[in-house]
């Protein structure tokens, strides 16, 4: 049986632990990339029938994973697999005040993991797999504030922004391939994660829209780890994943 492999960044908690979860299904080939590894990932593929690998590493230095990635990629058997897909999810935000205000190493760690790291990694992907006769996706999960800007979030807009953009210019390289990768940036709703525990909890004098999410959150706007997971997963496999390389989920 061909293996589907599926490549997924920030997996440890929240919706990528959500999605590795549902990832692992019988003939899936799952490699995590995050800080931490999760027991309870194992227990899931051995009970399902997947092959599991998790990576610790910190993508605020993504250099040595990408190289490491290409050549795990290398060394893989292309005809043992159904198709190959990268799904960038990691990412954290800088601490919620104006940028006058930001720390350096914040701020930079913030650009590093948010869209650095997901440069690198598709860059790693896209090289490796080049040849391979399997379809090819890139999933970079974006966000709502990569398309409108918040004030005292500069960082996360910005990684975001570049994100969304990166992914417009690497779709239009990999149309011109003949067997090119379907690329899509897609933002995934309002989730119930640690970072809307961040919003919500922030200094009132230095994030101004701390009322919105507030408010998102007592009206219960946002949507479960597992739910939203689900969605992202289903938009994934639709057979138009790619035609248009900036998305949401919602729309």
């Amino acid at each position: 049986m061909q293996q589907r492999l599926t490549i997924l960044t920030g997996a440890s908690r929240g919706m990528g632990l959500a999605m590795a979860e549902q990832l692992l299904q019988p003939g899936a080939l799952l490699l995590c990339i995050s800080r931490q590894s999760n027991a309870s990932l194992e227990a899931f593929a051995t009970q399902r029938g997947a092959r599991l690998e998790q990576w610790q590493a910190d993508l605020a230095d993504a250099a040595p994973v990408a190289t490491r990635l290409a050549a795990w990629l290398h060394a893989q058997d292309p005809a043992a697999l159904q198709s190959a897909t990268l799904i960038n999810n990691a990412g954290v935000i800088s601490a919620l005040a104006p940028l006058r205000d930001g720390q350096s190493a914040d701020l930079a760690n913030a650009l590093r993991v948010g869209l650095e790291a997901p440069l690198l990694l598709c860059a790693a992907f896209l090289g490796a797999t080049r040849n391979w006769t399997a379809p090819r996706k890139v999933l970079n999960i974006s966000s709502g504030l990569g398309r409108r800007a918040m004030a005292s979030s500069a960082s996360y807009c910005a990684a975001k922004a570049g994100m969304d953009h990166f992914s417009r210019g690497l779709a239009m390289e990999e149309a011109l391939q003949t067997n090119g990768a379907k690329v899509c940036s897609l933002a995934p709703g309002v989730i119930a994660t640690d970072m809307q525990v961040q919003l919500r909890s922030a200094d009132p004098l230095a994030f101004p829209d701390i009322g919105n999410f507030q408010a998102m959150h007592e009206r219960g706007m946002l949507s479960s780890p597992v739910e939203a997971a689900a969605r992202i997963l289903a938009f994934l496999e639709r057979p138009d994943f790619g035609a248009e390389p900036v998305a949401d989920v919602r729309g």
